[in-house]
């Protein structure tokens, strides 16, 4: 995981500092002066649930540090969150209830995340379904749009007065998953 930036940052760390999650790699945080960018794969839930367990003493240490970083200044995160939110971040909702990415479980998760004040930034601007980030690999599913919107921009509320979009680029091409995008309006600082 790594973290391309055009301006210096002021640290980077790895991890949640909690060993159970950290030998996997999960979590790089780039401090910047106004903000935290959390880059982050969530672990997923596996198709027969084997580490839904897991997965919820993650989001609530995964919260936790958010949180903790929150106290400081206003957090953005982004990456692979490995669940579906909404029934109109996928395609077949009603086929997938109880399936690993969209149980109530990790929707709950979800749900904390917000309950919590953060954005969800395409929601910020996009209320409508059928825009997805992931496809599987089989049957035609990225032709057909037969997606999940799993690939996401969560942010601070302070931060809302700062958003300008957030998008999903399908189009692009080269893996199951595709780009996603957020961006900011750049703050003036009156020069005295």
């Amino acid at each position: 995981m790594v973290t391309l930036s055009k301006r210096k940052p002021l640290r980077v760390t790895r991890g949640l500092g909690i060993d159970e999650h950290d030998r996997e790699g999960r979590v790089l945080t780039t401090e910047f002066a106004d903000f935290f960018l959390v880059n982050v794969y969530v672990p997923n839930s596996k198709r027969e649930l084997t580490r839904l367990l897991y997965r919820q003493q993650w989001d609530l240490d995964f919260l936790a540090y958010l949180k903790r970083l929150e106290r400081r200044k206003p957090v953005i995160f982004c990456g692979d969150l490995n669940v579906a939110h909404m029934e109109i971040d996928l395609a077949r909702p009603k086929d997938n209830m109880k399936n690993h990415g969209f149980t109530p479980e990790e929707r709950a998760g979800f749900d904390a995340l917000v309950g919590a004040g953060f954005l969800d930034t395409f929601r910020v601007f996009e209320k409508g379904g059928g825009q997805y980030s992931w496809w599987s690999q089989m049957n035609g599913a990225r032709a057909r749009n037969i997606g999940w919107r799993i690939d996401c921009f969560i942010c601070s509320s302070a931060l809302r007065p700062q958003l300008k979009a957030a998008r999903i680029y399908p189009h692009v091409t080269g893996s199951d998953h595709c780009p996603v995008g957020l961006e900011l309006k750049v703050r003036r600082v009156a020069k005295t």
